[in-house]
């Protein structure tokens, strides 16, 4: 299915031209799901960098190609359940391959496909190292990503590498038995924020649940719904939200590439005002993004009254984030109610948390160290006291806020996230010492803190990036918005991290991308960034400049601090040599 066809007009199908009803429950596998989407006449629509419909397929167009592709896997004759990383690049060859892999009795496991700064060599070593880490087999991608695959440490070492359209020219062979509900469906590999990426072992039966939860009661689909994405599909985000969610609730989709949605991001509301999309989720950055682009008259060019549910999900969510673009849309049509905070990692499927559709962004403003509200008429106590309300539990999902010592904290006290759900991994991926960590008793460590207000969850950071210094519990988040207030520094241009001192201490470190030419002009902010630090959390800090483009990202596009620190301690080392 690779190639470029004639545009045509996308799949759409309104609730009275559907084949048959929705159905939202009830699937024992995906490709059950698949099967039953097949007929409902929606599909999938895959838009180029100009907004122009590149190419539009059916969920049955897409199941007879991953059946025919399934049938060339297993004619590689490879074991039941092994592992074929798959290049999850926004394309049809995606979805044909990660279904394919299922009608064949093996595992998809999606692989970024994001070129970074660092280029091919850097690109084809993770490549490489993702897929010795799981164990895979095989590897493919669209023709598009043929070189890199040639190029990726121990492809000559796999039965099979290269392009689905390739694979195709292979003979047939009959197909296994169907997949079982215990299964796994897929590998997912996390972004590696704070650590190498690690792949979450979800089964068929997993996967379900969630998806079900998502469908019936964090988002109430219907049939009127409609999606639009450009998220990465190799996010869990991305390839559960969007892809397998569409799937199983017979939904149509519009995707527009990501790296296209970074050169463009106004296409993105485009084709959701073109098409009257119900229902796109972003991360903070992806809305902070569009906001940050939009040009005076473009909101009053768009129509964006039927997007009903504007989700958002990450590890730690700005109100004023969600509040600006609400504000900048709003001449657009736009209803501020349509936000949708939410809670959920790659460990759980996808969701744990949804705000109640229709009800809109809600802040939570807290004194954490009271352990309570500010007083009426007294200014919240710093700046980290407004948080993200992410909503309650999925029904069959609980959430535990645990001290140290494992006690459970009560209201408004923040604490460790533990997660008890119908939906957690089977573990990562040959890592039993870590899944021993985090595993206990049916109960996930999700290395995430927060605290529960009103039967809802809100989320203040990970675990591993609280910063201690002089004694002080400080979030680099808090630290980074401080500097992301002055002129010329944008959201995501800075990373605040701690090293250890030879005293014994720590020493806070902030890294400012910086685009000012001027010398003095960019150490003036350097030092105004510094004394606002020192004004703010009583500590001092280390600011220094570095090259636009430089800190580095996670597969799904998530600052790395870990990463950023060890760029940083190694940039000392050859100064010291």
């Amino acid at each position: 299915m690779s190639g470029t066809a004639e545009p045509i007009d996308p799949v759409s199908v309104t609730p009275t031209e559907r084949a048959q009803p929705l159905r939202t429950a009830g699937f024992r596998t995906l490709l059950e799901a698949l099967d039953y989407a097949a007929g409902a006449g929606t599909g999938v629509n895959f838009y180029d960098g100009r907004g122009r419909l590149d190419r539009s397929v059916t969920w049955g167009e897409i199941r007879t190609e991953a059946r025919a592709t399934g049938e060339r896997l297993a004619s590689l004759g490879l074991p039941r359940g092994t592992q074929v990383g798959i290049i999850a690049e926004t394309h049809v060859d995606f979805p044909v391959a990660f279904f394919g892999c299922r009608f064949a009795g093996l595992t998809p496991v999606p692989l970024p496909a994001t070129v970074h700064l660092g280029g091919q060599r850097q690109f084809v070593d993770l490549l490489g190292r993702m897929l010795s880490n799981a164990d895979a087999r095989v590897c493919l991608g669209s023709a598009a990503f043929a070189s890199f695959l040639d190029a990726m440490p121990g492809a000559d070492e796999l039965a099979f590498s290269g392009s689905v359209e390739t694979l195709l020219h292979r003979d047939p062979a009959q197909l296994p038995e169907a997949p079982d509900p215990g299964e796994l469906a897929y590998i997912q590999y996390t972004s590696g924020s704070t650590r190498f990426p690690r792949g979450a072992m979800l089964s068929e039966r997993s996967t379900l649940r969630n998806v079900y939860a998502i469908i019936q009661d964090g988002l109430a689909l219907d049939e009127q719904d409609r999606f639009c994405s450009w998220l990465p599909l190799y996010h869990d985000m991305g390839l559960v939200g969007k892809l397998i969610v569409p799937m199983v609730s017979q939904a149509s989709i519009d995707y527009l590439g990501t790296r296209e949605f970074a050169m463009r991001p106004r296409l993105w509301l485009r084709l959701l005002s073109e098409h009257r999309s119900s229902i796109s989720f972003a991360p903070p950055f992806g809305y902070e993004l569009t906001t940050r682009r939009l040009r005076e008259g473009d909101a009053a060019d768009l129509d964006l009254r039927a997007w009903r549910i504007a989700g958002c999900g990450a590890d730690m969510i700005r109100p004023e984030t969600l509040e600006r673009f609400a504000t900048a849309l709003a001449p657009a049509g736009f209803d501020r109610r349509a936000l949708l905070p939410s809670y959920g990692m790659a460990e759980v499927s996808l969701a744990v948390s949804f705000t109640p559709p229709g009800t809109g962004m809600r802040a939570d403003t807290i004194d954490l160290h009271a352990h309570r509200p500010p007083e009426p008429g007294q200014a919240a106590p710093g700046r980290t006291t407004r948080f993200t309300r992410c909503g309650k539990p999925l029904p069959g999902y609980v959430v535990e806020i645990r001290a140290e010592d494992g006690s459970l904290m009560p209201e408004r006290r923040e604490g460790s996230i533990f997660l008890h759900t119908p939906s957690t991994m089977e573990g990562y991926y040959a890592a039993p010492e870590i899944n021993a960590q985090i595993l206990k008793d049916g109960w996930l460590d999700t290395g995430d803190l927060g605290y529960m207000v009103d039967g809802e969850l809100v989320i203040t950071g990970r675990r591993k990036d609280l910063m201690i210094v002089n004694g002080r519990n400080i979030w680099p988040q808090d630290v980074e918005h401080v500097a992301e207030q002055h002129p010329g520094v944008r959201t995501t241009d800075a990373a605040a991290f701690t090293i250890d001192t030879e005293d014994g201490g720590s020493l806070l470190v902030v890294l400012l991308q910086c685009r000012e030419p001027d010398e003095e002009a960019r150490e003036q902010m350097l030092r105004a960034i510094r004394r606002d630090i020192q004004a703010e959390f009583g500590v001092e800090a280390r600011v220094q400049a570095v090259p636009p483009h430089s800190l580095p990202r996670t597969t799904s596009g998530k600052l790395s601090r870990s990463q950023a620190r060890l760029d940083y301690l190694a940039s000392l080392a050859e100064q010291g040599s």
